[in-house]
């Protein structure tokens, strides 16, 4: 049976950049989507998915 994730057990490096990406990866998602709709290309759809998945992932606390 898989533990409970507890951030707290992480080491203070990984736990600051866990923060800071946390806090930078909706401004990131937001600047991909206007990218996305001015010049739409396939690099630019795959990368928007991407980037919309890691966001839910740390707001779902999965990473």
């Amino acid at each position: 049976m898989r533990r409970k994730y507890n951030p707290y057990l992480l080491p203070t490096c990984l736990r600051k950049a866990r923060f800071y990406c946390k806090a930078a990866i909706i401004p990131v998602c937001c600047f991909q989507l206007i990218r996305t709709l001015i010049v739409p290309t396939t690099g630019d759809f795959l990368l928007l998915a991407v980037l919309v998945g890691i966001a839910v992932a740390f707001y779902k606390d999965l990473i």
